[in-house]
């Protein structure tokens, strides 16, 4: 069987976002909230903030404000491309699309996810937790089709993690709790906007009846190396999540025939894979830094709402002298992989593992973030 996962290139073009951007954000004045208010298609909601947080529910937070301002950076920077022609987001390249209607969309997208943003720091700082502020970002696309897989995805990757934060919000029963409703709504907008990005691929715009559940921790570590550390006014330590190895994927192993020279660094954060087409009996090639327990190691993949999916690690090879090695593992489709976002980690042990959670809970590198089509 062959299986196609989506794959983009690692090219960064057109001057990143700067905070605070033209409108304000991320501390815009009245009016210019009421501009973005108007310009997403709605307000703020006006109903009552909690005072105190859950631990939980606070290191959630500060991953979804966090998450939030990526997506603000990355759709502002998208939307200049667009409207200024850079070479990759012509006519000619979002064609057949209306770009008119595009323009609109991705300019009302980005407005939205400034009040997503806005709102997440709104419940921290009634909680008298410090907002999380903006960074600056590196973003691997060169052109306006890889940057709708790029925007698909990552934005798979909120649709898998905001369940996980309403359960958190439900589950720690503090003042929290009765907001995992506004969550639902973030989580219903999120889901709209992923099957336009899908629809402008000519997908269909929904991938799977049940799509893949994630935990914070795996967004966090997805999207962190993305993020240029030296550049946040805090350091990323303070969101409270744990920070993983990495674990790269290899398209029939980036050095498989020959260990008397180190293996090429990886491009960009490989978190979307170089377009696989899978042979070899469903075989995938792994690379990683200082990786040492193979045999007490497992790979743990994530897809739709099924149980975590747990194989073996197979064929450790290591370069002579360092600390750079490589493994494979099945890719077992059979196990009933659903369309979209599939996740994998290398996790501590053999499993089995109830949840997305508890694979974060044993994780040891990772993830690796496909789309599976």
């Amino acid at each position: 069987m062959l299986v196609t996962i989506i794959a983009l290139a690692a090219v960064v073009v057109a001057a990143p976002a700067k905070f605070p951007l033209p409108d304000g954000f991320p501390n815009p004045s009245p009016d210019q909230l009421l501009s973005i208010q108007k310009a997403a298609g709605g307000y703020l909601p006006n109903t009552p903030l909690p005072t105190s947080l859950s631990p939980n529910a606070t290191t959630a937070l500060k991953l979804l404000a966090n998450n939030e301002l990526f997506e603000v950076a990355f759709f502002d920077q998208l939307l200049t491309n667009i409207t200024t022609n850079v070479p990759g987001y012509c006519a000619n390249d979002t064609a057949p699309l209306n770009r008119g209607l595009l323009i609109k969309s991705i300019t009302a997208i980005k407005n939205q996810e400034e009040l997503h943003a806005l709102g997440a720091n709104a419940f921290l700082h009634s909680a008298k937790e410090a907002p999380i502020q903006p960074c600056q970002y590196t973003f691997p696309v060169s052109n306006f089709k890889n940057a709708i897989i790029f925007a698909q995805t990552f934005t798979d990757l909120a649709l898998s993690t905001i369940p996980t934060i309403q359960l958190l919000f439900a589950r720690d029963g503090g003042e929290e709790a009765p907001n995992a409703l506004t969550l639902g709504s973030v989580l219903a907008q999120e889901g709209q906007q992923d099957g336009f990005f899908r629809y402008t691929q000519r997908k269909t715009p929904s991938a799977a009846p049940f799509l893949t559940g994630g935990s914070p921790s795996i967004a966090f570590n997805a999207l962190r190396k993305l993020i240029d550390r030296d550049s946040c006014p805090q350091p990323l330590s303070s969101l409270g999540l744990p920070e993983w190895g990495s674990l790269e994927w290899s398209e029939s192993g980036l050095w498989a025939n020959d260990y008397t020279k180190p293996p090429p660094e990886p491009a960009w954060p490989n978190w979307i894979t170089i377009q696989p087409t899978l042979r070899n009996n469903n075989t995938l090639t792994f690379s990683a830094v200082g990786f040492e327990a193979p045999d007490t190691s497992s790979l743990v993949y994530l897809s739709g709402q099924n149980l975590p999916v747990v194989v073996s690690v197979d064929n450790f090879q290591r370069f002579r002298g360092s600390n750079y090695n490589e493994f494979r593992a099945r890719f077992p489709i059979e196990a009933g992989f659903s369309n979209g976002l599939i996740i994998a980690v290398l996790v501590k042990g053999k499993g089995p593992f109830e949840n997305a959670e508890a694979v974060a809970n044993a994780a040891i590198l990772g993830p690796v973030v496909f789309e599976l089509n």
